[in-house]
């Protein structure tokens, strides 16, 4: 079982990337307290062996509550007060404390019986079950004199079946004797109209005040206004003196079982511990799986490779927070190699360069502690032994030290530990003193940090640490983008350049005169501005190309889908043009076929001569049969599919054009009537209805007009023209 390890990770570390905050949500999940209590100790694995088999458990756990197979519940009442009894010698257990064991001990059964059951499905579950030792003995001495109602079972030892069977036998005849009473007394109408009561858990009678000497008894009690008095008869006082009896060598007996039964119980109090244990981990694996549901969290690629590649990473504390608001939070892609090893981020203030720098930190000592992380599963991350970091707020009050002094004695405690395998993560490197010596100073750290080929992001402001990374060969320049125009943050990291701080930029945006930061300009060197100024206008053309060259994207795929579209339009039109044609030279062939039975039947109608008739109509038949090709019975078969299925396409177009033609004649008959129809005459200008060409009418004959259009002249019925 996990037992409280010590962490090569300290704790200023996980206070400064919040992890204990992270485990506060977790521990709200717990079903029992001291799975809470767990949770809220939980820390980092000193080793990648431990790592790997309880993040596959937790996987395990989140899988089952969507699965078919889910895991049975786990809940249970701590047993630590009856362990401590245990370790106390002659000390004896109650009935609460015995159940309460046999709770733990069933639900460790099940637990176990149900991952034996599905192994293939809890490999990893299965496998840490097994290493608990359960032994059935301590469930069974506790079922064989306990009932499922926490009282003594009668056969728990022959003295107490005994005694108790002696019970039955003396209640009865109290109850015998008392019924006797209670009719005699009530004929003789002595009893009040309640007639009976109970006092002290025994039967009695209620006598009426002025009856009281008649009934022969103790006297028990009376009501509060005097007028009953409760006896215990007479006749029922000896037997009730011997239950009296029998009740206290019960209750010895009792005490007795309860004694033998801890004894028995007490050489196995560290199997009891270590089922209790295994409980408190299965709460805490039911915890950080409920909390992976919550953040959407999975497990990435474990590399044994020394890299970080993290796919739209989120910082949970902030997406529970954002979620609760329903606002928006922004994943970041972030990638340490060991030709890119170390991040300098930079740009304004209030980008997310720290929410970026924490993010990493945070997820990199969660996955460490067994839990699974908020990014896409394709995401890599490596073992780091230390994780060093120097966030927030670093004045000292207690030790009475200044930010810059506290600063320098944690990049003390850096060079003692930093390594090959260290994470180090630092916020605003350099600052809290003068910024050309503390620049300086910050940038010999960073030159160390490097040549020890340790791993780390840092986030600065200062322009000569963006210099030494943009000449380190494995270092790398990174910025939080930025809205030039709005100067609004984007919440998204691009590696490769250094960032702006755009700090007269945002001031001018706040407000303050620019004749003021014009002053202040001057004040600095103008080489400083200029280079400041180089980085913004690269940033700007770099988001220019980004938005360019996304839209050239968009709308690449745009033609490519539409050239798609057309090609199969194309084939579709293709296929039914080739089936279209098809058909003509089937029809074209039987209307020659036609004219020439037409041509040999009128010489027969002009010579009724028959020989000459047939040997035309053998020729006619030998020639047609000599351009048939055989083909085969499969062929033949789907060259008279192909045919029916052009046949069934063209019936179809046809019955669509005779259902519109219908329609048109329909809509002929409900439309208005024509409009009077001007009389024509020569020389008027006209064109035929629904046509353009115009001309000039020559002369009229009839119903027929001569009508010249420049290059030619036509007849055209006159019902067919309109004037223009």
């Amino acid at each position: 079982m996990e037992k409280k390890r010590k962490a090569r990770i300290d704790n200023k570390t996980l206070d400064d990337l919040e992890f204990p905050s992270v485990l506060r949500q977790v521990s709200e999940f717990c079903v029992t307290e001291p799975g809470q209590e767990r949770v809220l100790q939980i820390a980092p694995f000193q080793s990648f062996s431990e790592i790997s088999p309880e993040l596959y458990r937790v996987k395990e756990f989140t899988a089952s509550f969507s699965g078919d197979n889910r895991i049975p519940n786990h809940g249970f009442d701590p047993v630590f007060r009856e362990l401590r009894l245990l370790d106390i010698e002659n000390s004896s257990l109650e009935i609460s404390g015995f159940r309460r064991i046999l709770s733990i001990a069933e639900t460790t059964r099940i637990l176990l019986k149900f991952f034996k059951k599905f192994e293939e499905f809890y490999i990893h579950l299965n496998s840490f079950s097994e290493a608990v030792n359960y032994t059935s003995g301590i469930s069974e001495e506790i079922n064989k004199r306990i009932d499922k109602y926490g009282q003594i079972k009668d056969e728990a030892s022959n003295e107490l079946g005994t005694i108790r069977r002696r019970l039955n036998v003396v209640k009865g005849k109290i109850n015998s004797s008392f019924n006797k009473a209670l009719s005699n007394y009530a004929q003789r109408e002595l009893l009040d109209d309640i007639r009976e009561s109970v006092v002290e858990n025994r039967r009695v009678l209620a006598v009426t005040a002025m009856h009281r000497k008649k009934v022969k008894g103790a006297v028990m009690g009376s009501s509060k206004t005097g007028s009953i008095v409760y006896i215990e008869p007479q006749e029922t006082l000896e037997y009730a003196n011997e239950l009296s009896n029998l009740i206290y060598e019960e209750d010895e007996e009792i005490k007795r079982i309860l004694k033998a039964m801890t004894e028995f119980v007490r050489p196995q109090a560290e199997i009891i511990a270590s089922y209790q244990d295994f409980l408190i981990q299965m709460d805490v694996l039911y915890a950080k799986a409920k909390y992976a549901l919550k953040i959407n969290a999975v497990l990435p690629i474990l590399t044994s490779q020394k890299r970080i590649s993290l796919q739209k990473a989120y910082h949970p504390l902030l997406l529970v927070s954002n979620n609760k608001r329903k606002e928006k939070t922004f994943p970041q892609d972030i990638e340490l190699i060991p030709e890119k090893r170390i991040i300098v981020i930079s740009g304004p203030n209030a980008g997310g360069k720290s929410i970026t720098l924490k993010t990493v930190g945070l997820l990199q000592v969660m996955l460490q502690s067994g839990m699974l992380i908020p990014v896409e599963p394709q995401s890599e991350l490596y073992y780091f032994k230390r994780i060093l970091t120097d966030i927030g707020d670093n004045q000292s009050i207690e030790n009475h030290l200044s930010t810059y002094s506290y600063r320098l004695k944690k990049m003390n405690q850096f060079l003692r530990k930093c390594n090959k395998n260290t994470l180090f993560l630092i916020d605003e490197f350099g600052t809290g003193s003068d910024p050309e010596l503390g620049g300086a100073l910050a940038e010999t750290f960073l030159e160390v940090f490097y040549e020890r080929e340790a791993f780390g992001i840092i986030t600065t402001h200062y322009t000569n640490l963006k210099l030494l990374a943009n000449e380190l060969p494995h270092a790398i320049n990174a910025n939080m983008q930025f809205d030039n125009k709005s100067l609004q943050p984007l919440y998204s990291l691009h590696l490769g350049e250094a960032g702006s701080s755009y700090t007269f930029e945002v001031a001018q945006k706040n407000g303050i005169p620019y004749s003021l930061i014009n002053r202040a300009k001057k004040k600095i060197e103008r080489g400083k501005v200029r280079f400041d100024k180089t980085i913004a206008n690269l940033q700007r053309e770099r988001s220019n190309l980004r938005k360019t060259s996304e839209s050239l994207k968009t709308e690449e795929q745009k033609a490519r889908i539409e050239n798609k579209q057309l090609e199969e339009v194309n084939a579709r039109v293709q296929d039914k043009l080739e089936s279209y044609q098809e058909l003509f030279d089937a029809n074209q062939k039987l209307i020659s076929l036609g004219k020439k039975f037409d041509s040999l039947s009128e010489k027969y109608f002009n010579n009724k001569r028959k020989k000459p008739l047939l040997d035309e109509l053998m020729k006619l038949v030998m020639v047609e049969n000599s351009k048939r090709k055989k083909l085969a019975p499969k062929k033949k078969k789907a060259v008279k599919a192909k045919e029916k299925k052009v046949i069934k396409e063209v019936e179809k177009k046809v019955e669509v054009i005779r259902e519109r033609k219908k329609e048109e004649k329909k809509k002929a008959k409900q439309a208005p009537p024509p409009k009077p129809k001007v009389i024509l005459k020569v020389g008027d200008r006209v064109r035929m209805i629904d046509g353009r060409a115009i001309g000039t009418i020559d002369t009229i004959e009839k119903t027929k007009a001569f009508v010249n259009y420049g290059t030619f002249t036509t007849n055209v019925s006159l019902t067919e023209l309109e004037k223009v």
